[in-house]
C-alpha cells in the first residue's frame, strides 16, 4: 500500500511591485504578533488581516489558510539562519571551530530568547503532517548547509554526514525550544546544547585523525 506525502504549503503568489510587498510583509509581521499573544489554535485569517489593515480578500490571494501563513514564517526564519551559516561556514576548517561553535550557538540562542515567535512558530510547524513537511523541507536546506560546514572535520563519514547533520539541526531546534519555556532556564540549557554538540563533533573529529 503506498502513503501519500504532504505536499509542501507555500503562498499561492509572491508580490512583484512595492505596495504589495509592503502588504504581504504586514501580514506576516500581524501573524507573528497573534501567534505569540493568542496562539497558534486561535489564529484565523480574519484577525490577521485586520491587524494589518488589509481586505481578508486581499490575505486570500497570497495564503490558502493559517498553516501556510506560518510556514511563510518558518521560511523566512530558516533564511536568517541561512544567512548565519554561510558566514559560519568561510571560518571552518579553522583550529578555533570550538569557539565559532560556541558563537553560532549563541546567536541561536539568542534570537529565540529574544523573540517569543520563534517557538511559536517552530511549534506551529509542527501541527499538522503538511507544515511538518514543509518545516521538515526548510531543517533539510539547513543540514544540507551544516553538512559542508562538516566535510572538514569528517572526511570519513560521508555516508552518514548528511543523517549526522539533520539529527544536529533538529537537536539544536528542539533543544531551543525547550530552554524558552516557562520554568526552564535558558543559559544553563544553551549550556548543555553547547556540550552536547561539540562533544558531538569533536568524537567525529578525533576519530578522523586516529
Amino acid at each position: 500500500m503506498s502513503t501519500s506525502v504532504a505536499e509542501p504549503l507555500v503562498p499561492r503568489k509572491r508580490p512583484t511591485q512595492e505596495r504589495s510587498k509592503k502588504k504581504f510583509s504586514a501580514m506576516l509581521s500581524s501573524a507573528r504578533e497573534l501567534l505569540i499573544e493568542v496562539g497558534f489554535e486561535s489564529l484565523t485569517c480574519e484577525e490577521i488581516a485586520s491587524r494589518a489593515e488589509v481586505p481578508i480578500g486581499t490575505l486570500y490571494q497570497y495564503f490558502a489558510n493559517k498553516y501556510v501563513i506560518v510556514c511563510e514564517l518558518d521560511r523566512m526564519d530558516t533564511v536568517d539562519v541561512r544567512e548565519e551559516l554561510a558566514a559560519f561556514a568561510t571560518e571552518i576548517p579553522s583550529l578555533e571551530w570550538p569557539h565559532l561553535l560556541e558563537k553560532f550557538l549563541d546567536h541561536l540562542a539568542a534570537l529565540w530568547r529574544d523573540d517569543p515567535s520563534r517557538r511559536a512558530v517552530w511549534l506551529a510547524v509542527q501541527s499538522t503532517p503538511a507544515t511538518r513537511a514543509t518545516a521538515s523541507l526548510n531543517e533539510r536546506v539547513l543540514a544540507e548547509q551544516v553538512a559542508r560546514i562538516l566535510a572538514p572535520l569528517t572526511p570519513t563519514q560521508r555516508t552518514r554526514r548528511e543523517m549526522m547533520s539533520q539529527v544536529l539541526v533538529h537537536t539544536a531546534y528542539s533543544v531551543l525550544s525547550f530552554s524558552v519555556q516557562d520554568g526552564h532556564d535558558h543559559d544553563l540549557t544553551v549550556a548543555e546544547l553547547k556540550r552536547m554538540l561539540a562533544g558531538y563533533l569533536l568524537l567525529e573529529e578525533t576519530t578522523a585523525e586516529a
